[in-house]
């Protein structure tokens, strides 16, 4: 049987007969590369938008979210790591067409779909078809991913997706090389593309202890931020937590993360967030021309919203972002 090559993402697996890719959910199959996860979610669940986290699109909603199996990165210290570095037979699956996924979402009263988790890459045909379905009901499509695919896929995604969160991880070739087992290259890439798609977009960077965490790291992620992106794409800076192979290590000080947040709103980030302190006032967001308070956020949950139209109550400013 002859070899097959998958070309959704950058390591370009090469796989002879019956071998799986690195993300252990593709293989090749008689001779043709297949999807091993396809409508087999093995989680799904209901959690509000701001979880994924999303501050400037549809806040205060419901997403229904789901992931399947695998994932082409192998993070150390990945939350999710009993399914992202899981073979798809060894979890506990569900079958769910795309068309029942976007009737869960309807009946759970959720203007979105979430595919995330694990990395929605890894799932890509489920995701394009869930999409397909989810568009034609009025139910949005979201992506929470790595960013680690190539060019042609993420373009066809940038054509059925209506937001996407990037984790991007780190600033250094050694952070990718060291902690992911990717590579830095292709997610800016990656990152700079959905940009121009103009797909909305937000950026999260958790900020792990001793490796992503010196005021360099923060200068040099913000200062390509603005210079890539422009000012208006929110940033969250999240707390790390010991997980998987990385619980040697503290969580992230709180003054790790309020540094961040100070030289990003230096080099002239207008949105930027704290994420998994609850009551910090990082969470909120605030009017960059009058710096009034317009969405009041404690953990998940919103508390005010000053924001009509697209613009601030106050002053008129219009707040880059869909609400309503």
């Amino acid at each position: 049987m002859k070899k097959v090559r998958c070309l959704l993402c950058p390591r370009a697996c090469e796989l002879k007969e019956g071998e799986r890719g690195n993300c252990r959910s593709r293989m090749n199959i008689d001779g043709k590369l297949q999807t091993l996860v396809y409508g087999k979610p093995c989680s799904v669940h209901v959690d509000p938008i701001e979880k994924k986290p999303f501050y400037h699109f549809l806040p205060g909603s419901l997403s229904f979210s789901l992931a399947t199996a695998g994932c082409n990165l192998h993070c150390l210290y990945c939350q999710n790591w009993e399914i992202s570095q899981s073979n798809p037979e060894d979890t506990v699956n569900m079958d769910m067409s795309p068309e029942q996924v976007v009737q869960g979402a309807i009946d759970n009263k959720c203007r979105t779909i979430a595919c995330t988790y694990s990395d929605p890459v890894i799932f890509f045909e489920y995701a394009a078809d869930i999409a397909s379905a989810a568009h034609k009901n009025n139910v949005l499509n979201i992506w929470v991913t790595a960013g680690y695919l190539n060019q042609k896929p993420l373009e066809e995604a940038c054509g059925f997706l209506d937001a996407i969160k990037v984790d991007f991880k780190g600033i250094t070739e050694d952070f990718y090389e060291n902690i992911t087992r990717g590579r830095i290259g292709p997610v800016m890439t990656a990152i700079k593309l959905i940009k121009e798609k103009g797909v909305w977009l937000e950026i999260v960077n958790l900020v792990v202890p001793t490796y992503n965490d010196t005021k360099e790291d923060f200068s040099r992620y913000c200062g390509w931020i603005v210079e890539n992106l422009g000012p208006d794409v929110p940033v969250h800076f999240s707390r790390f937590w010991p997980m998987y192979q990385l619980k040697n290590l503290p969580p992230t000080p709180e003054e790790s993360l309020i540094e961040a947040r100070n030289i990003a709103m230096s080099k002239g980030i207008n949105y930027v967030y704290i994420g998994n302190i609850p009551e910090h006032e990082g969470n909120n967001t605030y009017c960059p021309a009058c710096k009034k308070l317009i969405i009041e956020r404690l953990g998940y949950t919103v508390t005010q919203n000053y924001i009509a139209g697209g613009e601030c109550k106050f002053c008129s400013s219009k707040i880059p972002g869909r609400w309503e």
